[in-house]
């Protein structure tokens, strides 16, 4: 009986033992994760076309999603048209008058012109006619009066022609310059809402889900399309503060993917950072003592060949290196 005891004694001491053993070898597992995208409008339009579907891998520019903008469209033929005329006010400004208008005012200023030599030779001679005494001085002063106001008006045709010819006031010209740069800055503003009728992948990834069906009202800032960057691919795991010490940054670690046969590659550690108490434990059973800290450590791949197979969540294995 004796015996038995020490037998049953020495067997539970070995499986405690075993059991302790088994406890600091636990393996490190963690899970495959990728960076999300979401692809949102920047205006608000009716869905048109979807050209992807899910589970589809898109390069970056691929067009996903074309929308309809009839109020764009509207908004641009407004833009055009305001382009246009602010267009022709500055043009009218800087050239001053028509062809017409110019042809016009030389022959007014010729006319007036030919009344001024007229009216300068009627005074010449009633100056040599009052020097000898043989007209009134009254005549000569209402000789004198025409040749002035002949004069005058001559002078005023001529800077009338001259302001004609260099265009409107500066003033003006700025003016009308300032309403054609408004013009084409609208024109700029409506081309480039209509090219948001056109949803284009930021950058190479893998469409998840598609919120919106055809028809359906896309609001501005609405996610359309979300999906996974393709070379976002990282691998996720918890380790406790007795063991965070094997990680250290920019350390080279082997993995395992169960999933695929076991099959190993290589990641580089790229960031550590401590996990707040609510969040430490995770299981009923914590394989770490209760007042050990968590780290989360965010490990990359080394080669971006094998990214496309991983699966999103799947498991993998920190092999052990000693």
């Amino acid at each position: 009986m004796k015996n038995t005891l020490y037998i049953i004694f020495a067997t539970l001491f070995v499986q405690g033992c075993s059991s302790n053993n088994t406890k600091q070898q636990k393996v490190l597992e963690g899970k495959i994760e990728r960076d999300q995208i979401a692809v949102t409008t920047k205006v608000p339009g009716k869905i048109q076309k979807i050209l992807v579907e899910e589970g589809q891998m898109v390069q970056q520019g691929d067009t996903l999603v074309i929308l309809e903008l009839p109020e764009v469209d509207a908004k641009s033929i407004q833009a055009q048209g305001a382009l246009e005329a602010a267009q022709a006010q500055y043009d009218m400004a800087v050239k001053g008058a028509t062809d017409g208008q110019l042809t016009q005012l030389n022959a007014k200023v010729a006319g007036l012109k030919e009344q001024y030599d007229f009216a300068k030779k009627s005074l010449d001679r009633m100056q040599n006619l009052l020097r000898d005494s043989l007209v009134a001085q009254q005549k000569y002063d209402e000789v004198y009066a025409k040749y002035q106001g002949a004069k005058n008006q001559y002078l005023a045709a001529q800077a009338e022609l001259a302001d004609v010819k260099h265009g409107a006031r500066i003033e003006q010209q700025k003016m009308a310059l300032g309403q054609k740069e408004r013009a084409i800055g609208a024109v700029s503003e409506v081309n480039v809402a209509a090219k948001e009728r056109y949803i284009i992948a930021p950058q190479a990834m893998s469409i998840e889900n598609i919120n919106l069906k055809v028809g359906e009202l896309a609001l501005a800032g609405y996610s359309l399309v979300s999906g996974y960057i393709v070379d976002g691919t990282y691998f996720r795991l918890t380790v406790p503060e007795s063991r965070v010490k094997e990680f250290q940054k920019n350390a080279v670690k082997t993995l395992t993917i169960p999933y695929l046969d076991n099959k190993t590659l290589t990641a580089k550690v790229e960031t550590i950072k401590s996990l707040s108490n609510y969040a430490s434990i995770s299981t009923a059973y914590p394989d770490f003592e209760q007042q050990e800290t968590l780290f989360e450590v965010r490990l990359k791949p080394t080669s971006t060949t094998d990214n496309k197979e991983l699966l999103t969540k799947a498991t993998f294995i920190v092999k052990d290196e000693k």
